[in-house]
């Protein structure tokens, strides 16, 4: 099958395909906080009430958070990363260079990952609407403690994605750590991309750069949807 992007367009963010895609990952993963309570003894049904939850917090206050983009990126601050392994996440991203980071160098990779991620998506949520997710049906076995929910997401043009949600079950429930569009594996593509760099800058010079481009993405964000939110633009 033909790929909609490249590995190095995953990398940089600038398919507006995989943006939905990212989008809708996010939207299913923040609504995941409500689900939680109800049922999360299987992954599809966290999946899929997640997203149908998402979505009525979404159509409730579509305006307000169109004018305010930081209310959105406070949404998913707190109700995402709780149901997201970011530190398993993170580990599998960094590959070998985890064993000879520092607990420190550990925690900053972490928390610049996952605000990064943040960082771009987290305003482009507003524009996730009913019909653009649909949860296949699952195919494993829960009692392995792993699994892969396979969804399909539809954009505006009528094209479907494949994307698949890799889960596993910790003490504290079941939770997302990687996400494949099209499969193509974010953490193997984010692994292959900082081994590189790191390889040549050394871990630290990465990590503070991840820092400075997570604060410097958000601020544009902000700005774009702000913009975005004045009449005539």
């Amino acid at each position: 099958m033909t790929r909609l992007y490249s590995r190095e367009t995953i990398a940089g963010g600038g398919s507006v395909i995989r943006r939905l895609a990212v989008t809708a990952s996010l939207a299913s993963l923040v609504a995941a906080h409500g689900a939680h309570a109800q049922d999360s003894s299987h992954p599809r049904t966290l999946i899929e009430t997640s997203a149908q939850k998402m979505l009525q917090e979404l159509e409730a206050h579509r305006a307000e958070y169109r004018k305010d983009p930081k209310k959105v990126n406070k949404l998913v601050d707190e109700i995402l990363l709780p149901n997201f392994d970011t530190a398993y996440a993170a580990e599998k991203v960094l590959g070998t260079h985890w064993k000879s980071a520092t607990p420190e160098q550990r925690q900053r990779f972490v928390n610049a990952f996952y605000r990064s991620l943040l960082a771009k998506y987290g305003a482009a949520l507003v524009k996730f609407e009913a019909g653009q997710l649909k949860v296949m049906p699952f195919r494993g076995d829960v009692n392995k403690g792993t699994a892969t929910i396979q969804t399909r997401v539809k954009t505006t043009d009528g094209t479907v994605v494949p994307v698949d949600y890799l889960m596993r079950k910790t003490e504290g429930g079941w939770k997302a750590w990687d996400v494949k569009v099209e499969g193509i594996s974010y953490v193997t593509t984010f692994r292959n991309d900082f081994n590189t760099e790191i390889n040549r800058k050394g871990l630290e010079a990465v990590i503070q750069r991840i820092e400075g481009g997570a604060g410097k993405a958000a601020a544009q964000t902000g700005d774009d949807a702000a913009r975005a939110a004045k009449p005539g633009t």
